[in-house]
């Protein structure tokens, strides 16, 4: 994940390379033009921003009329940069020397998430647009392209996160959306991004489609989802054999489960998610070395939001330490 509570982009910037993997701030509380769903929009026909109402909206008569433009300049990749206007922090993290860094971490909001989010005038979801829907994930995928890019000039060992908090609603009978096109549309999606390239998700999908899409990294809240996760064994084994990396969320963020954690506590809650992984067959020496420690959520909503997340990352920090010593686990790249 990318966001942070903090208004001061200094403040922020500092907290994320803090960490082994730095990665840039996404702070909402700062400007509406830095929440996930703005970000991604830019530049995409049909689209305007309420900033007053803090709602990104969506016209079949605006996708129209704007689309001969944007479908002539759709090979053009400043088309798909992200501007100052849509994240100043993004920026100010490229002016910053990012090759000391074992790795480099962007994201981007997911189509499935946005789909569900962003409605047309009928408040009709656009994830249901069949017309809309495939130039979503050709646009998603060329910016996430385009960020690479700007990352890897950076640090050669850069890498994505597609944030993707919706797709826990894609089970629901309700969705009308199921998960054969989720994984369709993600796959398409994956496909057209050139680099690595990972799904972050504080919910609770159906973990063999997720571990079964073509991603590279899997980042998830661990700290209240792990004891279902390793139940997936199969599929968790497919996916490392494939290179996969693991992001284990496991430091609580929002303030009562922050509060209620100790150190102690969550090393204790990893080791037995890891020993049930050993006791079916798949050991720590083959998970650990394709594995991250994160935060296990964002917290946007906790009264004293800032003090707890820059507590939260000192307990992560001395998390990794301690199960590194134990390993001697030495790189934390992907």
């Amino acid at each position: 994940m990318g966001i942070l509570p903090h208004t001061d982009v200094d403040r922020a910037l500092d907290l994320a390379f803090s960490l082994d993997i730095p990665f840039w701030p996404q702070l909402p509380r700062l400007s509406y033009f830095e929440d996930m769903y703005v970000q991604v929009s830019e530049n995409f026909p049909g689209i305007r921003i309420d900033e007053e109402h803090r709602r990104v909206e969506f016209s079949h008569v605006r996708f129209m009329d704007e689309l001969p433009a944007f479908l002539e300049r759709m090979d053009e990749p400043d088309l798909y940069r992200l501007s100052p206007r849509y994240s100043a922090v993004y920026h100010r993290f490229l002016d910053r020397d990012l090759s000391p860094y074992p790795a480099v971490r962007g994201q981007l909001e997911g189509p499935v998430s946005f789909g569900f989010n962003v409605k047309d005038e009928h408040d009709r979801p656009v994830i249901y647009d069949d017309e809309v829907r495939p130039l979503l994930l050709d646009f998603m995928a060329h910016k996430a392209n385009v960020m690479l890019e700007e990352l890897s000039a950076r640090n050669p060992n850069a890498f994505l996160f597609i944030d993707e908090p919706g797709l826990e609603f894609v089970f629901s009978a309700l969705s009308g959306y199921d998960g054969v096109a989720a994984r369709r549309d993600l796959d398409t999606l994956f496909a057209g991004i050139g680099g690595r390239r990972g799904v972050h998700l504080c919910g609770n999908p159906d973990w063999d489609f997720l571990l079964r899409t073509r991603m590279d990294v899997l980042s998830f809240n661990a700290f209240a989802l792990g004891e279902r996760f390793v139940t997936y064994l199969p599929s968790l084994k497919a996916f490392l054999d494939r290179g996969g990396v693991v992001g284990w969320g496991i430091v609580p963020a929002n303030v009562d489960d922050f509060l209620g954690a100790t150190l102690d506590g969550l090393l204790d809650h990893l080791e037995r998610l890891w020993d049930r992984l050993d006791r079916a067959g798949l050991p720590r020496e083959r998970v650990l070395p394709q594995s991250l420690l994160l935060p296990a959520t964002c917290a946007l909503v906790n009264p004293d939001r800032e003090k707890t997340v820059d507590a939260c990352y000192d307990v992560l920090r001395e998390l990794s330490r301690r199960v590194r010593d134990k390993y001697g686990l030495k790189d934390s790249s992907p």
